[in-house]
């Protein structure tokens, strides 16, 4: 793999505006990261093609819970798990919430569209509450805990501030979860995505039902559209959730918060080609019942209001604010908002605090690799109304990097990476040269500084999601989702991870001498 350039990955992650004593920190980093006779070495592994989780060299994994475990009398742990958000309760207990995205019927029920098969996909997806202890530095599963819950495709969920939508001031059930976020009061935060596939989805313009592309559940439950795509707000000790209205309805990947200027702000990206970037200012520090949306002018650099009492044009489109965030792409078109490659994770550089968005690709345009946009908020004020954005050219075959998807920065900022090819494409060109889907860290410091290193690699057709470290950071959990997701016939499947027979979705907790090298706190 062709190393980054390192002066230009220094600027992109924007260390050419640190301050004197964030310098010293990078300082400080480089020289304890740098020495080789004290340092563990850290190789990077090659693309493989096996049907194996294979780790680099002084990394080692655990299964913590794997699909169909059982975490209470009454349910089992979830297909396709996705986000993975922790919540410490003390130094050896944790609550991990955890999405799931979406059923496979090959391996979940079945392809006939039953009232019994599409209950089976119902209560398989969602997301669970799990408590995880710590037990000789391994953390385990603890499934006698009375914290354990899944909210599921049944489970009743109420909209925030009562709001009726469609005649109810609730939702039936939760689906399509695919990232998230973590509040700065401990809740966490769940995106509704891929929603169409489930329940369809109304046209806005002639208000006609769209049927599902794949569920087809609404033809047993005839549930409006309208009431998923949204964000679930989740209080891991008592499994209380809530879907917010305020941050808009669309395929949302994630939803990053960060506090300032006595308000929470929200970033979350449609993932989606041709789609955009969100940004949700509340109106108060504590809570995101109620605030002000806007999208992305990538190109000027600002923020555009999607408040109806802010644009004549919306005005003149929509009723009432509630019919903005209901349709909000087609809102976001119409104050002139700059589509992207599919807006996938969010996150903010813990030094910076720049904003880093992955974009996957876009191969109608010939984006087959993606790359992560920089967005730098003015005075580095995440409630301003303008910004800096700029594009790193990631993806691609002299980095060794395709699609990338899920991100997390380390306390120490390092960059860590999962990429999303799809299964139907692993293998073929132009992603031959890349293997399965893996895990990648950029060292923003020391004699790897900018190198671009494959932590892992996933099973067949599996792809690793979920990024979240401990408390400690000395853990790293990471869902592997989907392994095998082209198979046709279960008693014939193209993956068998974990069992050696069929394949389990599983999230692992990722430990060992080379993670703590990146992520120990610098003195």
């Amino acid at each position: 793999m062709k190393q980054l350039d390192r002066r230009d990955f220094l600027k992109f992650l924007g260390a050419t505006t640190l301050t004197a004593s964030q310098i010293s920190l990078l300082s400080s980093m480089t020289s304890c990261n740098s020495d080789t006779n004290t340092t563990m070495p850290i190789n990077s592994i090659k693309p493989s093609f096996e049907d194996k989780l294979i780790l680099a060299p002084n990394f080692n994994y655990k299964i913590v819970v794997s699909w169909g475990d059982q975490i209470n009398e009454k349910e089992t742990f979830g297909f396709n798990n996705d986000y993975i958000a922790i919540e410490s309760l003390s130094s050896d207990k944790a609550l991990l919430w955890v999405n799931h995205e979406y059923a496979l019927p090959v391996f979940v029920s079945g392809s006939e569209r039953t009232k019994e098969n599409i209950d089976k996909e119902l209560q398989s997806v969602g997301g669970s509450i799990i408590e995880i202890n710590k037990v000789d530095d391994n953390w385990i599963f603890n499934s006698k805990s009375s914290y354990n819950k899944g909210i599921r495709g049944h489970t009743k969920i109420p909209f925030s501030n009562k709001t009726k939508i469609m005649g109810q001031d609730y939702a039936i059930g939760t689906n399509s979860n695919c990232a998230g976020g973590k509040t700065p009061w401990g809740t966490f935060l769940s995106c509704e995505e891929n929603y169409y596939k489930s329940y369809g989805e109304r046209d806005f313009k002639t208000g006609k039902r769209k049927p599902s592309t794949i569920g087809r559940w609404e033809t047993i439950y005839d549930y409006p559209p309208e009431h998923y795509g949204w964000v679930l707000e989740i209080d891991p000790k008592t499994g209380n959730a809530v879907k917010h209205t305020s941050i808009g309805r669309f395929a949302h990947e994630c939803a990053t918060c960060i506090q300032t200027n006595e308000r929470t702000v929200v970033y979350s990206g449609d993932d989606k080609k041709d789609e955009h970037v969100y940004k949700f200012v509340s109106d108060t520090n504590d809570s995101i019942d109620s605030g002000k949306l806007y999208v992305a002018d990538i190109e000027n650099g600002k923020w555009l209001s999607l408040n109806r009492e802010d644009s004549p044009i919306l005005k003149s489109k929509f009723k009432n604010q509630l019919e903005i965030q209901t349709y909000t792409r087609e809102a976001a078109k119409l104050v002139g908002a700059t589509p992207l490659a599919r807006p996938e994770d969010i996150e903010i550089h813990p030094i910076t605090k720049d904003v880093f968005v992955s974009l996957s690709n876009n191969k109608d345009r010939e984006n087959y690799y993606g790359s992560i946009l920089k967005i730098s908020e003015k005075n580095k004020d995440h409630t301003s109304l303008e910004f800096k954005a700029e594009t790193y050219v990631l993806g691609g075959k002299d980095s060794g990097i395709a699609c990338p998807d899920n991100l997390a920065f380390d306390q120490n900022g390092n960059l860590w990476i999962c990429n999303d090819i799809s299964g139907k494409d692993i293998g073929n060109a132009p992603y031959k040269a890349f293997g399965n889907n893996a895990l990648f860290v950029i060292p923003i410091a020391g004699k790897d500084m900018g190198k671009v290193i494959q932590i892992a690699s996933a099973p067949k057709e599996a792809e690793f999601t979920g990024l979240c470290f401990s408390e400690d950071q000395k853990t790293l959990f990471l869902s592997v989702q989907h392994p095998g997701e082209l198979t046709s016939d279960s008693k014939n499947p193209t993956s068998t991870w974990p069992t050696g027979k069929d394949p389990k979705p599983s999230v692992i907790a990722i430990t060992g001498k080379a993670l703590e090298e990146y992520t120990k706190k610098s003195s």
